[in-house]
């Protein structure tokens, strides 16, 4: 429909309503377009921990958070997230390298495989690793048969931490080393470099913010793993059971304790991310 043979009546409604804007909210009123949405959005994201936090304290805070179920969960998680994190950084490196910098067949394939890890939902990769390594799994039935037993222990919680997470650190650290500039790889050649001095005095001085940051990410999803760590490692208190999987337990034995643990849990995700930003502010 034309108004006037010129303008859609469209134009006319919305030159009314941006009127009605301006008395509403005065000349700053397209200001409050891009606010209203974002605070919304914002206080959706904040008050479930600001409420978290307020319930938590409480005179027995100190108590449940230093508890026996609580020391043994932060210890197991600290440890864990450490070693699935030194592993992600030491088979990791080489492989972000490789695919960073070489050209080979089958290369969107590969990087297909480690990124799916990231969206799968953790209960399809925990059932997954249980399938592949479980007593009767494709590969865990081997295994048992020569005496090497891998599901419900520690070493289970490393390797579903390592599923999960350790794509995020091939992730970043493939993004550093492809963003070095090629004509410094060139003149290490022309210099006389090989292919290890090439990665290790180039390469990995370059990229070393890409690593450190996609380091602090595995470690911080390591920490919070659950889905793929309690359907492959179980809940063994001081063997598997990690922080979020107290704090579920704790919801329905002892909410004092799973309050607590959430709390650690919140401050030690917002060091690390702080850490995180600082390195990506030098990376700038």
């Amino acid at each position: 429909m034309k108004v006037a043979g010129k303008y859609p009546a469209t134009f006319f409604h919305m030159k009314k309503l941006r009127e009605f804007s301006r008395r509403v909210f005065g000349k700053g009123y397209s200001k409050w377009i891009f606010l209203l949405p974002s605070l919304i959005l914002l206080a959706f994201f904040a008050l479930p921990l600001i409420a978290l936090i307020y319930r938590s304290i409480a005179p027995d805070f100190f108590a449940n958070a230093l508890s026996k179920q609580a020391f043994q969960a932060l210890k197991l998680s600290l440890v864990t997230s450490s070693i699935t994190t030194l592993v992600a950084v030491i088979l990791g490196t080489p492989l972000a390298y490789l695919l960073a910098r070489w050209k080979f067949r089958f290369k969107t394939l590969l990087e297909l495989i480690l990124d799916l890890p990231i969206v799968l939902p953790p209960s399809v990769a925990g059932l997954a690793l249980l399938i592949a390594f479980g007593r009767r799994g494709l590969f865990g039935s081997f295994l048992n048969d020569i005496g090497i037993s891998i599901p419900f222990t520690t070493i289970a919680v490393i390797m579903a931490q390592l599923f999960v997470a350790g794509p995020l650190f091939v992730r970043s650290a493939r993004i550093g080393f492809a963003h070095v500039d090629k004509q410094l790889e060139e003149s290490a050649y022309v210099e006389g470099a090989n292919q290890w001095q090439l990665f290790y005095e180039v390469m990995i001085p370059i990229a070393i913010r890409a690593l450190a940051s996609g380091a602090i990410l595995t470690w911080t999803r390591a920490l919070g793993e659950f889905g793929a760590t309690i359907l492959f490692a179980g809940n063994l208190e001081g063997v598997t059971q990690t922080m979020p999987i107290a704090i579920y337990i704790g919801f329905e034995r002892n909410l004092g304790v799973a309050m607590a643990l959430s709390v650690v849990l919140i401050l030690v995700s917002v060091i690390l991310l702080m850490i995180t930003k600082q390195l990506d502010k030098e990376e700038e």
